[in-house]
């Protein structure tokens, strides 16, 4: 039997080993998402039940290479591709959308987002289309812009709820199980993984609303936010790092997105997808439902988050919904987005070879970046390349 630990036990090793007594100014752990750290935890207030996913095991999807179709089960499709053949087939081109001829043997997902980028309006005639395709799962919510954007966690989770509630709103509760979940994951590892378990546990609230008991299909790719132009290695391990948060979170379906921002080769993003085969062939958690489930710490910040997108998600309902409330999201994410890549420009945020080993001058300012009205995706090095 393990010899069972109090929190004066655990104070005052951490005391002889920071050597401090004012321990909890060391371990307080600021963060822009307002979530409280609770440097020791023995147990949690509401534990929760396994928080399950769709897939019986997550999808590994790769971009279409002809030399990877007999390997690889799941691709992601920019352009017609024929002759597949017993895949899951992942489609992220409108235009392809709408005219790809189906294979009876093949699954088809929908990555195409519904809302318009520009002013937020949800174009009803794109849905009624996609709706009408004989897909697994017609409808995408895409907050994995927001996120490479620079949008705070609980902004991404309030987008994805107030999107899903304006298509029910306009095509009735059987869309629950029409939509997927497009996310990125950024490079908080821990906080990543409470945000796809507070994603699940946030659209299943919604779905009991209705009377339903739904759960949500999460595709869940690499962020660009913190890659860099020059480091190339680096991007890899961020990118594994964030591959490894998707799984234990519970996603359905995983895609690492190029590690190479520039001169990216065939070779390059065959490298990229085969992160994906590594972890879940070494570790198998891509076959776990809610590998974290037991975790104090990631179940108390699933919590936090939920509750908290939870808040703004009504705020966003109160001011008439996803499509109204948009221009004051814009304002909202711009917002948050300047204030953590100020944290990068302070080194609160480490970025690996830019602002620590070593830490390079910036040659522009974070509100170059952002100097316009309109969302757009900027990666944390741009300040210093």
């Amino acid at each position: 039997m393990f010899q069972e630990n109090t929190l004066l036990d655990w104070e005052n090793l951490v005391k002889k080993q920071l050597k401090t007594e004012d321990i909890y100014s060391v371990l307080n752990a600021e963060n822009l998402e307002g979530v409280e750290i609770h440097p020791f935890q023995d147990q949690i207030e509401y534990p929760m039940q396994n928080l399950p996913k769709v897939a019986e095991s997550t999808y590994l999807v790769s971009k279409y290479h002809q030399n990877l179709e007999e390997d690889v089960l799941a691709f992601l499709l920019e352009e017609n591709v024929e002759f597949l053949s017993d895949k899951s087939i992942f489609i992220n081109n409108k235009d392809l959308a709408e005219h790809i001829k189906l294979e009876d043997d093949n699954k088809y997902y929908s990555l195409v987002d519904v809302f318009e980028i520009e002013n937020g309006v949800l174009n009803v005639q794109l849905a009624k289309e996609l709706l009408a395709k004989d897909f697994k799962r017609n409808i995408c919510i895409d907050v994995s812009f927001t996120q490479n954007c620079g949008a705070s966690i609980v902004q991404q989770l309030a987008i994805a709820l107030s999107k899903c509630k304006e298509l029910v709103e306009n095509f009735g509760t059987g869309i629950f199980n029409k939509l997927i979940f497009k996310i990125a994951v950024g490079s908080n590892y821990l906080f990543e993984i409470a945000k796809i378990r507070a994603l699940k546990l946030l659209f299943n609230q919604l779905s009991k609303e209705y009377n339903l008991n739904e759960i949500p299909f999460i595709f869940a790719e690499t962020s660009i936010r913190n890659k860099t132009k020059s480091d190339a290695e680096n991007n890899l391990i961020r990118s594994t790092l964030e591959i490894s948060s998707a799984m234990i979170g519970g996603a359905d379906a995983v895609f690492s997105n190029d590690f190479r921002i520039e001169n990216n080769t065939d070779l390059s993003e065959e490298i990229s997808f085969k992160q994906q085969i590594v972890l879940a062939y070494e570790s198998i958690v891509n076959v776990f439902d809610d590998a974290a489930n037991g975790s104090y710490f990631i179940e108390d910040c699933t919590q936090q988050f939920a509750e908290k997108s939870w808040k703004k998600f009504i705020q966003i309902e109160k001011e008439g919904g996803y499509s109204c409330y948009y221009q004051n999201l814009k304002v909202e994410i711009l917002a948050h987005a300047k204030s953590e890549h100020l944290w990068v420009e302070e080194g609160k945020i480490k970025l690996v070879g830019f602002n620590i080993y070593p830490k390079k001058e910036t040659i522009k300012s974070v509100e170059d970046l952002y100097q316009t009205e309109n969302l757009k995706a900027v990666r944390w090095s741009e300040i210093y390349e």
